[in-house]
């Protein structure tokens, strides 16, 4: 939950001290969010994946709706806004990647649970930044896809194969590149809209309310095809927008913060030394073959990462890493 200015006597407008109180109406909603993702991690143990993907969308829903009520009734406060980041860890980092490990990620051993470690981690780091960035982004697009949508894109993809009743098994390896696509576009700097303009309190011509009903409509045809075709767009708009905007000549990234962005000599030296002696190990590979594929394989998705971040060193020696620590050691 976001903070608003509290204070009239302040004499900056601008940065002015939030209320350390504890409000019991958004933090009981908070609460709920925490709530329906515990549930699913249950019930996904208990191998009712319908239910805990639909318990993900709840969560969404009710995350959705805490920050609203602090600023509607005026009890917006530092201990909910730390108490909602740390809901939405669990609600959209640990659980959906459990949730995914649990229904099929399990069957591909190392490689299932490194997509999931990756999809986790990549929301505690999404997280992170949006809390220290909240200052410097255009509040019209997100940095980055936000945690809820990518854990509607999993959620939505786990829901829909399950009542299609497709054999999980055959989908093992797709349900991996959605949890690493999910991951890596979190952390990317890659716009998504907001939709943080549209404003709920002003008056909207009758045509909007009839188009909300007919969006309503179209859902219950259908709930997880419906759900999983509107956030597999959203997923994949932010690429839309990235492309637009560099092709206008507009800032591709909706922020700029040195202390994110930067990079020192000393860092180059070692991610240089680093890809040296992994391109190396490459070379003294007994199976050439077989180490491209997973090069490819888990290497991919990181240099993807890091053209992404800006920085391509970044994403290789990530990748060579990656594959050294899981294929060579393990």
């Amino acid at each position: 939950m976001s903070s608003d200015p509290i204070d009239d006597d302040e004499s900056s407008p601008d940065v002015r001290p939030r209320r350390k109180g504890i409000y019991a109406l958004p933090n009981a909603i908070t609460l709920s969010a925490l709530f329906s993702a515990f549930y699913a991690i249950v019930m996904a143990m208990n191998g009712r994946f319908e239910v805990a993907c639909v318990a993900i969308f709840a969560a969404a829903v009710l995350d959705s709706l805490d920050g609203r009520v602090a600023r509607m009734t005026n009890t917006q406060s530092a201990f909910g806004e730390q108490m909602d980041s740390l809901s939405d860890m669990v609600s959209f980092g640990a659980a959906p990647a459990l949730i995914a490990y649990e229904w099929v990620l399990k069957d591909l051993g190392r490689w299932g649970w490194f997509a999931a470690f990756v999809y986790c981690a990549c929301a505690a780091l999404r997280l992170a930044r949006f809390n220290v960035n909240t200052g410097v982004v255009d509040k019209r697009f997100f940095q980055g896809l936000p945690p809820p949508a990518a854990a509607a894109f999993v959620m939505g993809f786990v829901w829909l194969i399950t009542v299609l009743e497709i054999p999980k098994q055959e989908v093992s390896w797709l349900c991996l590149a959605v949890c690493l696509y999910a991951g890596l576009t979190m952390v990317s700097n890659v716009p998504f809209y907001s939709f943080k303009d549209f404003q709920m309190r002003k008056s909207v011509p009758f045509a909007v309310i009839v188009s909300i009903a007919l969006v309503i409509a179209v859902i219950n045809l259908h709930p997880p095809i419906v759900l999983f075709s509107l956030f597999w767009a959203y997923a994949f708009s932010g690429y839309v927008v990235y492309g637009w905007r560099r092709a206008k000549g507009l800032p591709t990234s909706v922020q700029v913060l040195g202390s994110l962005s930067g990079m020192s000599l000393g860092g180059v030296r070692v991610a240089a030394s680093a890809a040296s002696w992994m391109f190396a190990v490459g070379r003294a590979w007994p199976q050439p073959l077989s180490f491209l594929f997973a090069y490819l394989a888990v290497g991919g998705p990181f240099v993807a990462a890091g053209i992404w971040l800006g920085k391509l060193w970044l994403g290789v020696v990530v990748g060579l890493v990656g594959l050294f620590v899981f294929i060579h050691f393990l």
